[in-house]
């Protein structure tokens, strides 16, 4: 695991005492939130000030697929700046400054998907707690502490965000819902798990939990290899929360496809039975 980068005058000045005071916490638990990124030029500054504004992040760890909208340029030219001193710089969208003392970037060589970059992040990562944030809009960092609350009071290893828990939702594509059910049902049997929304951007897990397992998805397929490896372990308290989820159309730049339904279905089976 990678050695932080910073000391103590690095962390977010805002960590939040919904972390700090829990009475069963040990110490002050650290979040990484770590976020892969491809072709999100419209929304990373957005999405990056969101997470800062949760008050709840100790790093942000963000690593680059190898972009080619102009995202990945911005994060360098981002991560120049915080190599050249600057604490807070002002966003191109107009919309606020960005705080870059505890953000961490990474950048891939080359395309290899979601899952590679999880994995980087990961690795990469400080935190005792990795929350993983997709970096478009979809998702609302002010569910943060809901996705943390079960944690905190002791009671889990690991969070799902489920957007089937009555959380508010923009109504959008029915068969992606329906093909959403479908996989966390077949994952459910398989694994012997009661999850409804497998998956779920929004994963929260104590760094035992991940430090356990070896994840070998490089795209889509992270949802479904996670949670395969993490039942078979058994051990490991699952809890799953209400959120908010704003879902994007092709248009606005929605990236997974029928295709990516089909290889979660192979994963499911193959990291379920067979690895």
């Amino acid at each position: 695991m990678a050695t932080a980068r910073s000391d103590s005058e690095n962390a977010p000045r805002m960590q939040s005492s919904v972390l700090e005071n829990h009475d069963t916490a040990p110490h002050t638990l650290r979040v990484s939130v770590v976020i892969p990124v491809y072709n999100e030029r419209r929304y990373i500054e957005e999405i990056l000030r969101r997470v800062q504004d949760s008050a709840l992040a100790y790093e942000i760890v963000i690593v680059d697929d190898a972009s080619t909208d102009g995202t990945r340029q911005l994060l360098q030219q981002l991560q120049e700046q915080q190599s050249g001193g600057h604490r807070e710089v002002p966003a191109t969208d107009g919309r606020g400054p960005l705080y870059l003392a505890n953000i961490r970037f990474f950048f891939q060589e080359r395309n290899q998907g979601k899952g590679a970059a999880v994995r980087r992040a990961f690795h990469e990562s400080t935190g005792d707690l990795l929350l993983v944030q997709d970096a478009d809009l979809e998702y609302d960092p002010k569910d943060y502490p809901r996705l943390l609350e079960p944690i905190l009071d002791g009671r889990a290893d690991v969070v799902y965000g489920s957007r089937f828990l009555g959380g508010p939702q923009r109504v959008l594509f029915f068969w992606h819902y329906i093909g959403n059910k479908f996989l966390t049902l077949l994952s459910d049997m398989i694994t012997n798990l009661n999850l409804s929304d497998m998956e779920s951007c929004y994963k929260v897990f104590r760094r035992e939990v991940i430090e356990s397992i070896q994840l070998k998805s490089n795209r889509f397929g992270f949802e479904p290899e996670v949670t395969a490896k993490i039942a078979k372990i058994r051990k490991w308290r699952v809890y799953e929360v209400p959120i908010s989820y704003s879902g994007r159309t092709y248009e606005e730049g929605k990236k997974i496809t029928w295709r990516d339904g089909f290889e979660a279905l192979y994963t499911i089976v193959r990291y379920s039975l067979f690895d």
